[in-house]
């Protein structure tokens, strides 16, 4: 049993510093001698567990696919409405991507022409159908206007979320993230939930922005 654990403790320490090589340094600019290097690993207990770079990629890639499920299970889960729901996932994705360097490696991957082994979908494949359901509630709920295109504004959602998050990666401070994803919503608010209900909106992006902000 202290043998298993000791494995998975330095499977985790070596996709922990690739993932932190990767999201530095990019996919092809990292060598497995970088990551051995990093971890403060032997190359042999790379090897074990990783027989190649690509392989790595594919973990994180896995962890980056349960920990988006993991957080769209908890939302839903929690009676919200269903764009509340879809607010605090992204919200919650940001607040993961501050703090853990396998996530942001997870999305430089993504947008740097890594696919993904099946089953796997690729990311923006599987946030692309999580935006698209909930959106589909949000209309029901009236919480959107009833005569929008789902499949545009899904789209659009989800390459707003990307797009801000890689132009930030070059131009600012991780720690920004909050502050760009609260700038995305109070645009969308204003162009996708009727009058009435907007004013809730807004005051939940500006309070899940406080809540995720670094202190």
């Amino acid at each position: 049993m202290a043998r298993q654990l000791r494995a998975e403790q330095t499977r985790s320490t070596i996709i922990t510093a690739a993932a932190d090589l990767f999201d530095r340094r990019g996919y092809e600019s990292t060598s497995l001698s970088d990551i051995v290097e990093h971890a403060q690993v032997t190359k042999g207990a790379l090897y074990f567990h990783f027989a190649a770079k690509e392989d790595l990629a594919h973990a994180i890639l896995e962890l980056q696919s349960h920990t988006a499920r993991r957080l769209a299970t908890e939302t839903d889960n929690r009676g919200h409405t269903s764009l509340e729901a879809l607010m605090r996932l992204t919200f919650g994705i940001t607040r993961k991507s501050v703090e853990d360097p396998v996530l942001r490696a997870g999305l430089r991957l993504a947008t740097g022409g890594i696919q993904p082994r099946p089953p796997l979908s690729h990311p923006f494949t599987e946030w692309l159908d999580i935006v698209t359901n909930r959106l589909v509630s949000a209309v029901k709920e009236s919480d959107v206007h009833p005569d929008i295109d789902i499949d545009v504004v899904a789209h659009s959602l989800v390459c707003f979320f990307v797009g801000t998050r890689v132009v930030g990666r070059t131009r600012e401070p991780v720690a920004r993230q909050p502050r760009r994803t609260a700038e995305m919503w109070n645009i969308l608010i204003r162009s996708l939930v009727p009058v009435t209900r907007r004013a809730r909106y807004l005051s939940l992006a500006a309070r899940l922005e406080r809540e995720i902000a670094p202190v």
